[in-house]
């Protein structure tokens, strides 16, 4: 099985097991962090372009916000890493990448290859900017949160249970990951990127509470 075609699997695959989803990690979501992670990789001139497409596909498909457990997770995406024509080196590299890139409330974990910080910077990418607000009022209400509280406290260091389960709301969330993901970014391209995403959240939050307080 060739590259292209392992590609086109692998978009059919992801297609199917997130096109429907409400929360802002459907294929659309996908399909630009793929895109950004890629306009990254050509802009650093780094990495290998295969690997980053593929990790960027996969990347949603064994998190646990989107499964039934971990387990099941893991368990889906290692089924369907067999099913395709990898060396075990690639295999090994693109779940090192997915493993590694996810935000777990702000606990950092070492990126060991420049894919891993390419597609993780990509995904960050994502969660800012104007898809990036929309994205947060879509997930939190999803979840049940409330849109703004101004009685509940922000969460300035969090376990990775207390990020998943602890009370929040969806504006809350801009302070507790949003707003920290622009100095978070591995790649000079993507600190590029990220410069008018991360000032139009600010001046979103600056409308939303001048409203919040009644104000025209």
């Amino acid at each position: 099985m060739v590259k292209n075609q392992i590609i086109e699997k692998t978009e059919a695959f992801v297609r199917n097991e997130l096109g429907k989803d409400v929360t802002g990690h459907d294929w659309y979501h996908v399909d630009r962090v793929r895109k950004n992670a890629l306009h990254i990789c050509k802009e650093e001139k780094q990495g290998d372009p295969f690997i980053i497409e593929m990790a960027a596909l996969l990347h949603d498909i064994p998190d646990e916000k989107l499964n039934e457990s971990v387990e099941k997770g893991k368990a889906k995406l290692d089924s369907f890493l067999q099913s395709i024509t990898l060396s075990s080196e690639e295999q090994s590299h693109i779940l090192q990448i997915i493993q590694s890139i996810s935000y777990k409330g702000g606990s950092k974990t070492e990126l060991v290859s420049i894919e891993a910080k390419i597609v993780q910077d990509a995904d960050r990418l994502d969660a800012i900017g104007a898809i990036g607000i929309a994205r947060a009022f879509a997930y939190g209400g999803k979840k049940g949160q409330q849109i703004y509280d101004p009685n509940i406290q922000v969460r300035e260091k969090m376990s990775l249970e207390e990020y998943r389960k602890g009370k929040s709301t969806s504006i809350h969330h801009f302070y507790e990951k949003l707003l920290k993901l622009k100095d978070l970014l591995n790649t000079d391209a993507a600190k590029s990127m990220a410069e008018s995403r991360h000032h139009i959240m600010g001046l979103f939050l600056e409308q939303f509470f001048q409203e919040w307080e009644g104000q025209v």
